[in-house]
């Protein structure tokens, strides 16, 4: 069973690679537009580009930050999951973050209308708490 709780957190650390590449490839072309990456002040960084670019174009790279925010939790939860003995639920909870974590990455990349976006977050935040719940258990009470 460790094999199948890991395996969400593949799928979310290669989803996460695609929102990258989403990110670039719509950022570069419109970066391109104003002079390209020789015309990006030194220093400057993606944050750096809110108002310049179109907000659809932002919204790739506002999905990757948040990709690299709360999941963090997930990766962590599931290591725990993985080494402590996950049990089926845990597999099924891993699975619908990881769902529900993608269609929010393409909902806030293409639409981006807030309370969905809100929703979805809070959908796959509910299934981070019951696998941080049980990954509590596991370690404080060995149960």
């Amino acid at each position: 069973m460790q094999a199948q709780v890991l395996a969400p957190a593949a799928v979310l650390v290669l989803w996460s690679l695609v929102m990258l590449v989403w990110l670039a490839a719509t950022r570069l072309p419109a970066m391109a537009k104003g002079g390209g990456l020789g015309a990006a002040k030194p220093g400057g960084r993606g944050q750096d580009l809110e108002g310049v670019l179109p907000d659809p174009i932002n919204w790739k790279a506002h999905n990757y930050t948040h990709l690299m925010e709360q999941p963090t939790l997930f990766y962590a939860t599931v290591a725990i999951l993985a080494i402590m003995g996950p049990i089926e639920h845990d597999v099924l909870f891993a699975w619908a973050y990881v769902v529900i974590r993608i269609i929010h990455s393409l909902w806030q990349a293409t639409v981006n209308t807030v309370p969905v976006r809100f929703t979805l977050f809070m959908l796959s935040t509910f299934c981070l708490l019951m696998l941080a719940l049980h990954a509590a258990k596991l370690t404080l009470l060995g149960a």
